[in-house]
């Protein structure tokens, strides 16, 4: 009998890190469930990439919603639970990169960040970790040999100017995959966040200051160039094996050595 089809749920799924993994992991197999928000104008491109995924004969979902919402989790795992028996998804992807770029305390004339707004990114980016973990568990989609991973970013502990809000949504994200860890090793579920090298994804192009972060990594990293989606995609795919089941709780960097060198 053949082995039951096992899942992944990727948040952020439409671009940069996300499809990338959903590349890596439709050619390995498994079914993809994906979910993006996108304007119309950038739908066609989603639309090729659900398309590119499907060449590997395994079944696609996306959804075109707002990850963080409760309403849009609930929807999307009640269809997962459709198609997907118990334990049915081996990994949860969170690369959710929608948040607020203001300063706390503005120049002259400048305008500081919101309330709402720095609430919005630590919920979009930190705490939408914590309620999909839950979800998954409690409906028993996410079992034993179960993988976590969230991509983290070198602000959760250095400062960038106007980077203020997704720092800390970084730092919380981290300390999130900490007590997630803690937390699921009893159902042998592992959690791990990922911290890429500089790469050239739509999030950083909105980073004040962005070349001169791309042209500072592309000097010191011992490999001449930028961390690219594929390289990160490619690591998430072998940590999702069995043999890192004691691999738990830890920021992964994955730069070709980019942090060492600086």
């Amino acid at each position: 009998m053949a082995a039951a089809r096992q899942w992944v749920v990727v948040l952020g799924a439409s671009s940069g890190f996300g499809a990338a993994a959903c590349r890596a992991y439709a050619a390995a197999g498994y079914g993809i469930v994906g979910v993006h928000l996108d304007r119309r104008s950038t739908m066609p491109a989603v639309e090729a990439l659900q398309d590119e995924l499907r060449q590997h004969d395994v079944p696609v979902v996306f959804f075109n919603q707002n990850a963080a919402a409760d309403d849009t989790r609930a929807a999307v795992l009640d269809t997962v639970a459709e198609q997907v028996g118990p334990g049915g998804v081996a990994v949860l992807l969170h690369s959710l990169a929608f948040g607020t770029l203001r300063p706390f305390v503005p120049s002259e004339g400048g305008r500081a960040v919101a309330r709402r707004q720095l609430d919005m990114t630590l919920d979009v980016m930190a705490h939408s970790l914590v309620y999909w973990t839950q979800d998954l568990v409690g409906r028993a989609l996410l079992g034993a040999g179960g993988r976590v991973f969230a991509m983290t970013s070198t602000g959760s502990q250095r400062v960038f100017p106007h980077y203020g809000p997704v720092s800390a949504a970084k730092a919380a994200l981290e300390s999130h995959v900490r007590q997630l860890a803690l937390e699921l090793a009893p159902r042998k579920i592992t959690v791990n966040a990922i911290l890429a090298g500089v790469t050239d994804t739509p999030a950083l192009r909105k980073i004040p200051g962005a070349d001169q972060i791309r042209a500072l990594a592309e000097q010191r990293n011992p490999s001449g160039r930028l961390t690219q989606p594929e390289d990160v995609a490619a690591c998430l795919l072998a940590l999702s094996g069995p043999g890192t089941y004691w691999l738990t709780g830890n920021v992964l960097r994955v730069d070709g050595g980019e942090e060492a060198c600086a």
